[in-house]
Formats: C-alpha cells, structure tokens, sequence
C-alpha cells in the first residue's frame, strides 16, 4: 500500500510541475516575480507539500531561481545570458539535428511528421499554446532521435531557461510564418536523410528566435528593465 501511495504522490507532483511549468513558460507567471505559494496552492487546488516538490523540480530544470530569503522566483535572465543561452542553444540544436538524421528511426520519423500536421493544425486556428507545446516535442524528438544522452541533457538543461523566451517570438504573425516555413524546412531535411541541410536550418531557426527576442527585450517588452551582466 506504502508503494501505491508514493506513486500517486510522485504523479501529483509531476502534474502540478506540469501545470506551473506552462504558467512560467507562457509568461502567466512574470520572469522576475515571486512563487506566492498560497496562491498557487488555491489556484491549482493542491496542497503545499505536492506544489513545493514541483517548484523544485522546476528549479532543477533552470525555470525557477530559489534565492535566500525570497524564496523560489520566476527565472529573469540578462541580456548577456541571452544571448549566450541561445548561441550554445544554435550550436547543440545543429550537432543534434546531425546525429539524427543519420541514426533517426522509420518510426521516429513517422512521429515527428505526425507531430508537424498536428502543429500546423494548431497554427492554422491561431491556438500559440497548443503550437508550441508540439513545437517542443518536435524539437525533443529530434534530440531523442540523434542518439546521445549528454547532448539532449545538455539541451534540455540551457534550453528550459529560455522557453518562455522562445514562446514570446510567435506572436508577431510574419515572425510565425517564418518559423512555421522553417520547421517544414527541417522536416524536409530530415526525411531526406540530409544532415548539413537540416544543422543549417536548425541554426538559422535559433538565430531568428534571438533576434526576435533581443528586439522585444530592448522595446521593453518582455520585461521593463534588465540588468546587464
């Protein structure tokens, strides 16, 4: 019975990361601000022991900053941070999109092209959320397909910090498009077996998400100020 009970509290736990983890990344949670815990308790209907174990998992995973005597806090990164995330972030995605265009699965292949219809369908009604969540698998498939746990660890590591970033740069729809266009482009590369086409791709996507995102940091759009390191 013990067994039973610390798998659903493990479950319960995973859910309410799940939750928070969507409210951070979709900017409902603003970079910078404090994790009030009675609050989140009532709003996602859990007690403080399940939302705390999930706030520290979320601090494993780069979403969440636990600082001395404020508790855990929305991660706000600079500008240098930035950019320097999303340099390794282009380098990491191209050396992965590499390795699984070379080692991905007929099965594999099948999945991340059911996940891209699903995607465009999720673009085609305008629902962001939904999009990016299966942009994400997208981008988690392919680093699964290319075979090396350090590098998809590494990835996931950098890239957590910046997801609600990355969530940011489709709302401007010609910047949408663009990405959209760019995603068939991998998906293309990738079912071609090409490997130099689908890193560059990768890369030019990554560049485009820090261009984006350096124009809306500076316009005071993502957050009013930010301190440079």
């Amino acid at each position: 019975m013990a067994e039973v009970i610390q798998i659903a509290h493990q479950g319960l736990t995973a859910q309410v990361a799940a939750r928070l983890r969507t409210l951070l990344i979709e900017g409902r949670i603003a970079p910078g601000a404090k994790l009030n815990e009675r609050v989140l308790a009532e709003q996602l209907r859990v007690s403080r022991t399940p939302l705390r174990e999930a706030i520290k998992l979320l601090a494993l995973e780069g979403l969440v900053d636990l600082l001395p005597n404020r508790g855990a806090v929305a991660v706000k990164l600079s500008e240098a941070d930035i950019v320097n995330s999303f340099e390794v972030l282009a380098g990491l995605e191209s050396l992965s999109g590499q390795f699984a265009a070379q080692r991905i699965t007929d099965r594999e292949m099948a999945e991340l092209r059911a996940l891209h219809y699903e995607m465009l369908a999720a673009y085609a009604r305008r629902d962001l959320s939904n999009y990016y969540r299966l942009n994400a698998l997208i981008h988690a498939g392919i680093n699964a397909a290319a075979r090396n746990p350090v590098l998809a660890a590494t990835y996931a590591r950098i890239n957590a910090r910046v997801q609600s970033l990355r969530f940011r740069t489709n709302q401007d729809d010609a910047k949408w498009r663009r990405a959209v266009a760019q995603h068939e482009q991998m998906l293309a590369a990738l079912t071609a077996r090409d490997a130099a086409a689908l890193g560059r791709v990768l890369v030019e996507h990554l560049h485009d998400k820090l261009g984006t995102v350096l124009e809306l940091l500076r316009a005071g759009e993502i957050y009013p100020a930010v301190k440079k390191a």
